[in-house]
This record gives structure tokens, sequence and C-alpha cells, in this order.
């Protein structure tokens, strides 16, 4: 069942966390959604949020967390992981200084260390792309795959970003089976702006995607929308009713 397996990344919900984090997670959780994945905390506690995503019956599909961190505060980053019940951190972008071969190279060791630090604990580093990771080469590949080829780097890839580098996101994710836990399902307007849409509404063919992913190792369907016309939970439910529905269809 699909509806397990759907997560809110709660960039999406940035300004309303800041506002009253416990209660975004509880209309979250009332709205039917399965888990919902870290991005900061927003000056609340840890161990508070973990407690609210508890008794709100939210699991947590992983962890974004700044390279900085992982690499200088990996003890409270594994800390965090362990109070929220995830095996998940993941490296959410990179600064404009370190979108170059020599930027991608050192990013790839840094990411190598902490995997191998964290390996023995159970936990897994991964990598969220943008668009920018495509605008790069490294011999003769993408700095995405580049970034990707050792598997201790675990691959979470965005379907929006994907596309909006001009390649096909479902061709693109079949080169990262069983080894991408976190799938990022995000859509892109069919209008000249390609900015980014509620699932479905767009130009993305999820049902495929979501069928490679169920047959692929994809632990987590993860829902992002960077910026939303109106309400992000408006956003947010228009996106978790269409995939519900997609499910229904699935063979």
């Amino acid at each position: 069942m699909i509806k397990h397996q759907l997560a809110a990344q709660l960039y999406t919900l940035r300004n309303e966390v800041k506002q009253d984090f416990p209660a975004v997670l509880k209309q979250l959780s009332e709205m039917g959604w399965a888990a919902v994945q870290i991005d900061g905390l927003h000056g609340y506690e840890a161990r508070d949020i973990a407690a609210v995503m508890k008794e709100a019956g939210l699991r947590t599909a992983g962890m974004h967390v700044g390279l900085e961190r992982i690499k200088n505060d990996l003890d409270a980053v594994l800390e965090e992981a362990r109070l929220f019940d995830t095996k998940d951190f993941i490296c959410h972008s990179l600064p404009d200084g370190l979108q170059n071969p020599e930027g991608y190279a050192s990013v790839k060791r840094d990411l190598l260390e902490v995997a191998a630090k964290v390996k023995g604990a159970g936990y897994r580093v991964g990598y969220h792309n943008h668009d920018f990771e495509f605008h790069t080469s490294i011999d003769g590949k993408f700095a995405l795959e580049y970034l990707l080829e050792d598997p201790a780097i675990y691959a979470e890839i965005d379907t929006y970003w994907v596309r909006k580098a001009g390649q096909d996101p479902l061709s693109f994710i079949r080169n990262y089976a069983n080894r991408m836990p976190i799938l990022h399902l995000k859509d892109m307007t069919a209008d000249s702006r390609q900015t980014f849409a509620e699932i479905g509404s767009g130009v993305i063919d999820f049902a495929p995607i979501l069928q490679w992913g169920l047959q692929s190792g994809v632990e987590w369907f993860t829902v992002e929308q960077d910026y939303c016309p109106g309400s992000p939970m408006d956003s947010l439910a228009l996106s978790l009713d269409y995939l519900l529905n997609l499910e229904k269809t699935l063979g």
C-alpha cells in the first residue's frame, strides 16, 4: 500500500512550522500523510517534535541536513536521527562556491568519509539534487552521476529538478534501483514558467515512476513543493489526493 509510504517534506511548510510546528504536524496527520521529512527544527527541540510526531502517528522519512552540519556537527545530527527514528540524513543542497569540478570532488570525499563513519551504526548518507548538478560535467558524466557513483552515498532524486535540467525523470532514476530509499516527487507546470506544481497537475507522468519505485526499493515517496500558489496545506492535500487515486490504477 503506497499510502503508508507517502511523506510530506516540511520545507513546503517552512513558514507554517516556524509559527506552530506541533499544529502543522497534527494537521498533516489528520490529512492522511504517513510521514514527514524533517527540514530544520526552527528553534524547536528535536525531542519535543519527535514526541508530537509519535503522538500524531507520523513517521520520519529522513532528514535534510546542510553539508556543514553533516561534516562538523555529526554527533548532533545522529542524535536527531535517533530521536526521529530514521536511518537517513540527506545533504539537501550545495553553496555556489562548490558547484564546480573541484567542489564536487571535495563534497564527494566529505560524504564518503561520513558514510564510512556511520555505516556500522546503520545510518545512511544521501544527496538531494537540484538542476545545477546537471550543468557541470566530470569525467564525461553529470556532476550528480559523479557524486552518486559510490553506492555508499544514497540517491534522493527529485523528479522536478531532473525535468528542469532537460532530462527524463523515469530514465534517470532507473540508474539508482535499490539504492534510493527516498524519492522526491515534485511536478512541473505545463506553461512556459516551468515552475512547481501540485502532483498530477503538471507535465510529469507519475504512474510509471511510482511503479518503478515500488519495485526498486523506494521506502518513502516524499512530496515537496518549493512554492505554492496559495496555501501550502491546500497544495499538499491536492498532491496527496492525486497520489491516493493514482495508487488504485497501479497493477
